[in-house]
């Protein structure tokens, strides 16, 4: 058995359709028809259920392709470090990462990977929760630093914790409730909010229902931190926030805690778990001990 075996194997596995991967490889159908044939004789093991117009895995089909995913990365990324070190040490990570929620880690993070990888350039991606997931699995990006996604999110993915951060209504300083030392959930709740947009940050909003417990009045729904802040600074609407969002608002706003408190945000590091990369290690270790 050879790696371009597993290639071949995964590539019709990602895409049911031996038609479809044979493109993909630049190889001809009947050359990967066969190359599956020979995987599956060599071992005694049928991998796909083959229909008309489709293959679909079998159960040792599925257990196989985890498998054979797994030893790609790790050849990709023994490739990778070869390479850096034939290259004096140079090598490239490229980080997704939640400004707004990595305000208070990320400058520390990137000066200790510094210190340790001297040579090495570190390429910033600003990007959505689901962008970032989506990219660690296409290998776009090497790490993100993020907000814990759920568990069914994290299949494959490996989430190291660095940070917990209280949540904060966040308010214009001329706002009313602007002057208390607490505000309780129900009061909160009869505010108008701002939020963030549903469909690129629906765990903000999986979070504002199991902070408040009722349907709020969302009344504007935003795309960035920056656009936020200005639309609460305006006094046109309240916001759930991360206690570390004050780095970012400065004096603008007022971040008041919540009776009784909601469950702090969990901000960590995502990577493929099956691709221990030692720069990648590294990165986390050093926003570990930022945070």
């Amino acid at each position: 058995m050879e790696l371009r075996h597993l290639r071949y194997f995964v590539a019709v596995a990602g895409t049911e359709n031996v038609s479809r991967a044979a493109g993909q490889l630049h190889v001809s159908q009947p050359a990967l028809s066969r190359q599956i044939h020979d995987l599956e004789d060599e071992l005694q093991v049928r991998l796909f259920e083959r229909g008309a117009q489709s293959m679909r895995l079998t159960g040792a089909g599925t257990i196989f392709f985890r498998e054979a995913r797994a030893v790609l990365e790790r050849a990709a990324a023994a490739v990778a470090a070869v390479r850096a070190a034939a290259d004096g040490g140079h090598t490239e990570l490229h980080v997704g990462y939640a400004p707004s929620l990595t305000v208070q880690i990320l400058p520390g993070a990137l000066r200790n990977f510094q210190r340790e990888f001297p040579h090495a350039r570190v390429r910033l991606h600003d990007l959505t929760t689901e962008e970032m997931l989506a990219q660690l699995r296409a290998q776009k990006i090497g790490l993100s630093l993020m907000a814990r996604p759920g568990l069914k999110l994290l299949r494959g993915l490996r989430f190291t914790e660095l940070a917990r951060y209280p949540m904060r209504l966040a308010m214009a300083r001329n706002h009313p409730l602007a002057r208390l030392r607490a505000i309780t959930r129900a009061a909160a709740a009869r505010e108008n909010f701002i939020a963030y947009t549903r469909a690129d940050y629906p765990e903000y909003h999986a979070q504002l229902a199991a902070a408040f417990g009722v349907k709020l009045r969302i009344v504007e729904e935003h795309d960035s931190v920056t656009s936020l802040i200005a639309a609460v600074e305006s006094g046109r609407g309240v916001a759930l926030v991360p206690g570390c969002l004050t780095c970012l608002a400065g004096e603008r706003l007022k971040l008041v805690p919540l009776t009784p408190a909601p469950k702090p945000l969990v901000v960590g590091a995502v990577c493929r778990a099956a691709t221990p990369v030692a720069a990648i290690e590294k990165f986390i270790l050093g926003a570990a001990r930022t945070a």
